[in-house]
């Protein structure tokens, strides 16, 4: 029989801890009743309108001495080559020789299986009459996690901190998987730069068929700047005595000053020519040579 295939949605939490899932589905079965012979025994016979292939050829004549045939399925016996009487028929199956049956399966996802893994329950499939039955196919597919995201054995995640704790050390709760809480620590005097990476050795993804031994977990870190004017400015030239000494640069008379605004995307890009503002090429004034007229 054929091979049936269902999909299974697993929470990142299930495949770190393991879990077992309980699965309704239909299938084919063949008929007790009848024992897959669809009516009484010897109530089968020949189908007279294919004469057992399942097939009927009919000939379509398309033109002066041109015919075509054509080949389909018998109506008569719907492709089987057998019919039967519908006096004789099976009625629990109606002479279909299959009934369809629920089956529930307990899917056992194991620690550290991960997206797209596949678990075949065999010969669990659809039966038919003289066929071995197929298999069951399920198919894991993890959901989307609001914290962590997976990278095979490792564990990915983005933790805000604010200036103070990137210069001044800090620590931070994070809660597992497993429902534990790790204390992320980091020392007064190890400055943590915005984008940094860095890893937890063995806090991440239980690895498969070894669940004792895990991957990493993975901090990328996004250092939160205050808003300008925080501090007023005695307590800036407090603050630049604290920090390391910035570089100063010599002006000279070729040097232009400019300033820094805020970029905005929507804004229109606008250019100066001779103290007049022009915001698109259409009516910008045009450089070149001109002819010259007499």
């Amino acid at each position: 029989g054929k091979n049936v295939v269902h999909q299974l949605s697993v929470s990142l939490e299930d495949m770190y801890n393991g879990a077992t899932r309980k699965l309704a589905l239909q299938k084919n079965v063949i008929c007790d009743k009848c024992e897959g012979r669809g009516g009484k025994k010897g109530a089968v016979e020949c189908c007279p309108n294919c004469r057992g292939t399942g097939m009927q050829i009919r000939i379509h004549q398309i033109g002066p001495g041109m015919v075509q045939q054509i080949q389909s399925v018998c109506m008569e016996c719907q492709g089987h080559g057998e019919r039967i009487s519908p006096k004789d028929r099976c009625k629990s199956c109606t002479g279909r020789k299959i009934v369809r049956e629920k089956k529930i399966l307990e899917v056992h996802i194991d620690k550290g299986m991960k997206d797209g893994q596949k678990i075949t329950f065999h010969g669990e499939g659809d039966q038919e009459p003289g066929l071995e039955p197929g298999d069951i196919i399920i198919v894991l597919d993890q959901k989307d996690h609001s914290v962590f995201t997976r990278r095979d054995e490792d564990l990915l995640l983005s933790m805000d901190i604010q200036l103070v704790e990137a210069l001044c050390g800090f620590q931070k709760p994070i809660t597992t998987l497993d429902n534990r809480t790790i204390i992320i620590t980091s020392h007064p005097g190890q400055v943590v730069k915005h984008g940094a990476i860095k890893c937890v050795l063995n806090e991440g993804m239980p690895i498969y068929r070894r669940p004792y031994e895990k991957g990493r977990l993975i901090i990328e870190f996004r250092v939160n700047f205050p808003e300008s004017g925080f501090l007023s400015s005695d307590k800036l030239s407090l603050l630049e005595k604290l920090l390391p000494t910035r570089q100063e640069i010599e002006e000279t008379e070729e040097m232009e000053q400019v300033d820094l605004v805020d970029f905005d995307p929507s804004q229109k890009r606008k250019h100066h020519y001779n103290g007049e503002v022009y915001e698109d090429d259409e009516h910008h004034p045009r450089g070149g040579v001109q002819c010259q007229t007499s």
